[in-house]
């Protein structure tokens, strides 16, 4: 069962304009953090904005905070699920519930910059062909102070759709970038999120095969370290995709073997020439012997959970 706020009705929602962009914050147990990445949501310069709340079944104090911002400003819609059903679910639970023409996830313990919005919806109003945007990025700790500022490992304003797609067909960085603003029908024409370690990099490989990205050279978004993140309490393979969908408990999906399947079925449906489809491949090809010592991990950790259970 899913639950709306009942201070911002699906019905009343609905009957409103819709704005030019929605923000989803998926949350679960994030009350340490949630109020600073609302506060700082609620403070962009653009003004024509929705942010979608998914909570997915916290036990901590996260309902009662995030309610209380529902009651008192418009913009902002409150959804709980009953059950938590993994990340994945509720990341695209947050967009399935948008309206705007442009969409941003953002996560429950990061800051933006007022102007991250403004700045990046300029960007994509300007030009038709970047499908995603987002901003130079500084890491902070549980005090906001910095951390250092994360270096994006090539230039994605000059990178070609085979360059971007490598880039994460290799899976050889931190995806930040998941967290700028998107044209929403672009999103919508890729699987979204699934439910499988690295699903991100795999819908980003998607969205870069369709358009181009575009990094803004200012720092205006803030991701935080802190020892409570999902993905450093997740206790391994298995506990990483049980994170990601819940209805996996206790199993382990072959997430190396799925994402190569995955990033297949990218190229095979991008809307690129026959040549840029060939090169892709090729590049899936060098990415699987690159990374045949995780695919190998995948087949052995199978094995072992295997014969445990007999």
């Amino acid at each position: 069962m899913i639950a709306e706020s009942p201070s911002r009705p699906a019905a009343d929602a609905a009957d409103n304009a819709p704005p030019r962009v929605s923000i989803g914050l998926p949350v679960y147990n994030g009350e340490t953090f949630v109020a600073a990445a609302i506060d700082s949501l609620l403070a962009q310069t653009c003004d024509d904005f929705e942010l979608i709340i998914t909570d997915n079944a916290s036990t901590d104090a996260t309902s009662a905070i995030c309610r209380a911002y529902a009651d008192r400003d418009p913009r902002v819609r409150y959804s709980r699920s009953e059950v938590n059903r993994g990340a994945a679910w509720n990341f695209n639970q947050a967009f399935r519930l948008a309206r705007g023409e442009y969409f941003k996830w953002a996560a429950h313990d990061d800051l933006h910059d007022p102007a991250f919005v403004a700045t990046c919806v300029t960007v994509l109003d300007r030009d038709p062909a970047v499908v995603l945007c987002f901003t130079d990025i500084e890491f902070v700790d549980d005090d906001d102070r910095s951390l250092g500022a994360f270096e994006f490992p090539i230039d994605t304003n000059g990178a070609g759709r085979r360059d971007l797609f490598r880039l994460y067909a290799t899976g050889g960085h931190i995806v930040n970038e998941i967290f700028g603003v998107m044209r929403a029908d672009a999103l919508r024409a890729t699987p979204l999120i699934g439910g499988y370690v690295g699903s991100d990099l795999v819908l980003l490989g998607r969205l870069a095969l369709a358009g181009r990205f575009h990094q803004v050279h200012e720092t205006l978004f803030f991701h935080r370290e802190h020892a409570d993140r999902s993905a450093l309490s997740t206790g391994g393979s298995a506990g990483f995709t049980n994170w990601y969908d819940s209805s996996k408990s206790g199993r382990f999906a072959l997430p190396f073997w799925r994402r190569i399947r995955e990033n297949v079925k990218s190229v095979v449906l991008a809307d690129v020439t026959s040549t840029e489809k060939f090169a892709c491949l090729w590049d899936i090809c060098r990415a699987t012997n690159w990374n045949r010592r995780h695919l190998m991990n995948d087949v052995t950790q199978l094995l072992q959970r295997n014969l445990r259970s007999r």
